[in-house]
């Protein structure tokens, strides 16, 4: 599976793809935003945590631009529970995604809404979501204008949502429809 948009390719991730994952998932600077900074990834934690396998929902991504891996991204149909969880169990085929650029000299350049845009292309037009949901930490402003930016928007405050570092974190429901 690979899905391209300009300078934006995404690939499902490979074994191949261990160090580099390693690699992002032990930088503090993105531990702050994702998974934790007392949760850096061996790559033997990335082999059994990010490497797709037969029997998961979710598709896990590498992203690439310009032919560079820069980033990762997953995206998964909401169960009825998840949907549950968040007050949203009436809307039919809802997906979720969940992403990161690992190498941050990318960051600030518009690649993350390039990203979310492609992501959001292919999963309304290719895949037929009704909607798409994240959940990003409310302190986290700069994705949550990017995603803004990529027509998203706020649905719900969801207090102490997300244990990050230890702390109960708020977060917000953003919706693309």
């Amino acid at each position: 599976m690979m899905i391209k948009s300009g300078l934006i390719t995404l690939r499902l991730v490979s074994e191949d793809d261990v160090e580099i994952l390693s690699k992002w998932l032990t930088n503090p600077d993105v531990l702050y935003f994702y998974e934790g900074r007392d949760q850096p990834q061996s790559p033997e934690q990335v082999r059994k945590q990010y490497m797709n396998h037969k029997d998961q929902r979710e598709k896990r991504c590498i992203v690439e631009y310009d032919h560079e891996p820069i980033g990762y991204i997953q995206f998964y149909p909401l169960t009825d529970q998840e949907k549950k969880d968040i007050d949203y169990w009436e809307e039919p085929n809802v997906w979720g995604m969940d992403q990161f650029i690992g190498e941050t000299h990318y960051w600030n350049k518009g690649v993350g809404t390039r990203l979310i845009s492609c992501m959001v292309d292919y999963l309304i037009h290719e895949i037929g979501a009704k909607a798409i949901v994240m959940d990003p930490q409310a302190r986290n402003k700069r994705a949550i204008r990017c995603y803004e930016k990529c027509g998203f928007r706020k649905i719900s405050f969801l207090p102490q949502h997300e244990l990050h570092e230890g702390i109960d974190e708020d977060c917000w429901l953003l919706e693309y429809k």
